[in-house]
């Protein structure tokens, strides 16, 4: 069945894509980040997801990581799109959103999960929420953690201060007109933070459309 799905592309030919949330971004980067998470995860057992948005990449990562039961997590009001992504496309390991607000909420965690979280990931999310919610994400990452547990954080981000791309400028200007307390931040800064939280950035990875994947763990 997880050969199958990968080969398909893990869509159900009798589910109207057109039907459900939409994320081009998504769909565009989760093979790359697939690839990534096959790497990094092995041996792990336990993944929260923090802001699953449309639930595209949940349920895409399960069934391809059978080994991994995956806890998706947001917002409440972005469970409804979470909920029909796993309607259309079940799997076994995948667990249906937690209510988790950074803004109020301390890490969430399921009655079914027979595990404590062992990783974390996030994607396309630092960039969008304010500066002092990244500093509660990585707070609460770094205390839900044990020792060698993974935060794995992708999006686009800058170096020593400079954009990496003129898309990314434009991308971060476009973000600030929307919300002054969002915006590109800097690698520099993040991984200061991480540091701060027992979190040591030990892998980077080069991603498509000028983004990154970093990878911290718990010491």
């Amino acid at each position: 069945m997880h050969d199958d799905n990968m080969k398909s592309d893990h869509l159900n030919n009798k589910v109207d894509i057109t039907a459900l949330p939409f994320s081009q971004a998504c769909e565009n980067n989760k093979q790359p980040i697939f690839e990534v998470l096959q790497t990094e995860l092995q041996g792990f057992s336990h993944v929260l997801e923090v802001g699953s948005g449309t639930g595209q990449h949940s349920v895409y990562f399960a069934p391809n990581l059978p080994e991994i039961q995956w806890q998706t997590s947001d917002v409440i009001s972005n469970h409804r799109h979470i909920v029909a992504w796993h309607d259309a496309y079940p799997a076994p390991n995948l667990y249906s959103p937690l209510a988790f607000d950074l803004n109020t909420d301390a890490i969430p965690f399921s009655s079914r999960a027979d595990s404590p979280y062992d990783a974390i990931f996030t994607a396309n999310t630092l960039h969008i929420i304010s500066w002092s919610l990244v500093e509660r994400l990585f707070a609460l990452a770094g205390d839900a953690l044990s020792v060698n547990g993974k935060l794995i954080v992708y999006g686009p981000f800058n170096e020593h201060g400079t954009y990496t791309s003129e898309g990314n400028q434009r991308f971060d200007t476009m973000l600030r007109a929307g919300n002054a307390n969002s915006g590109i931040r800097n690698k520099e800064d993040v991984v200061h933070l991480a540091n701060s939280h027992h979190l040591k950035l030990i892998n980077t990875y080069t991603m498509p459309a000028n983004n990154q994947l970093l990878v911290f763990q718990k010491h």
